[in-house]
């Protein structure tokens, strides 16, 4: 399943004085990931820290990772591993922090780091990338109102409607369960119906 964030966020929260911004944005490559891990640096150009990791591709091909100044293992890989954990894909997460003068040490840091990242991913929320068909249906006019009370109950909407010398339906289906409603409506209208396979799109839908 493709997970992503719902949309770009901010979270901010203080622990032990340090103040800690996590900003989490959708990514579609290396290069966009860095343009924006830049762009927070010069933002927060008086920061002590701007740590960053980002997972690009359907499979988390793309995985990289910035300390900034942080003691190794400290920062970057703890969030690059929420992010892995969660199967978050195409998002960067930098994390902002302002030494507020209290050392954590580094298992202080890594729970701070991590926790940054985690506490906006629950904030934001998620949806998962979903590819659909387009599955248009043709029929006579007794056999509309069956016909979409079965949509109706496999959880379909119907997204158009034609009404001439026959009736005309679109709806839209997860690609996946296409094979068992095709061969679900067959069998329930006895073949009566002309089903009509068309464009595929990706439609996000919340976890």
């Amino acid at each position: 399943m493709n997970t992503t964030i719902k949309s770009d966020f901010i979270f901010e929260e203080e622990i032990k004085k340090s103040r800690f911004i996590c900003q989490l944005k959708r990514v579609y490559s290396e290069a966009e990931a860095r343009d924006f891990i830049t762009s927070v640096k010069k933002q927060h150009h008086k920061a002590n820290h701007n740590v960053s990791a980002f997972t690009i591709g359907d499979q988390q091909e793309i995985q990289r990772t910035s300390d900034d100044g942080e003691p190794s293992g400290t920062a970057g890989m703890p969030m690059l591993d929420i992010l892995k954990k969660r199967e978050i894909i195409n998002v960067v997460a930098v994390v902002t922090r302002y030494f507020g003068g209290i050392k954590l040490g580094a298992g202080g840091l890594i729970r701070a780091y991590a926790g940054s990242v985690n506490h906006a991913i629950d904030a934001v929320g998620l949806v998962k990338i979903v590819e659909q068909t387009q599955l248009r249906l043709e029929m006579d006019y007794s056999l509309f109102d069956n016909v979409s009370r079965y949509l109706s109950s496999e959880g379909l909407t119907i997204s158009d409607s034609v009404f001439t010398d026959k009736v005309k339906l679109t709806s839209f289906c997860d690609t996946d369960r296409m094979p068992s409603l095709v061969a679900g409506l067959t069998d329930q209208f006895h073949g009566q119906l002309t089903l009509i396979k068309g464009d595929k799109k990706l439609v996000e839908v919340d976890i």
